[in-house]
């Protein structure tokens, strides 16, 4: 099956923020994601699942253990089980992005905040 944003599975999350669940099995998931400017997701983490995020377009801000990484378009950053971390976009552009964890974050998010 070729899988985009036409035919699969979609849902809002945080603040009018948008996922297409393009990989959905217990030992993969993969998202597209976008995320409106001034957006942000709250501070948790993962017991097992490690995740890649690929920016795609704009510019996000990731706050791991606490401080931030700033990654541009076309580049990706990864964050590994147990970490605490968030996105956020802070730009006035949206904010594209993959994210790819493994195994999948179903049942696994541990929040902070």
């Amino acid at each position: 099956m070729i899988a985009d944003k036409k035919n699969t599975a979609h849902y809002l999350w945080g603040d009018n923020c948008d996922s297409w669940v393009l990989v959905n099995t217990e030992e993969l998931s993969v998202k597209q994601e976008s995320m409106p400017t001034g957006t942000k997701e709250r501070l948790h983490f993962h017991e097992k699942a490690q995740q890649f995020f690929y920016i795609l377009k704009g510019i996000a801000t990731f706050y791991v253990d606490g401080k931030p990484q700033i990654v541009n378009a076309s580049q990706g950053f990864i964050i590994n089980a147990k970490t605490q971390h968030y996105i956020a976009n802070e730009t006035q552009n949206q904010l594209d992005f993959l994210v790819i964890s493994q195994p999948t974050t179903n049942n696994d998010r541990i929040m902070i905040e």
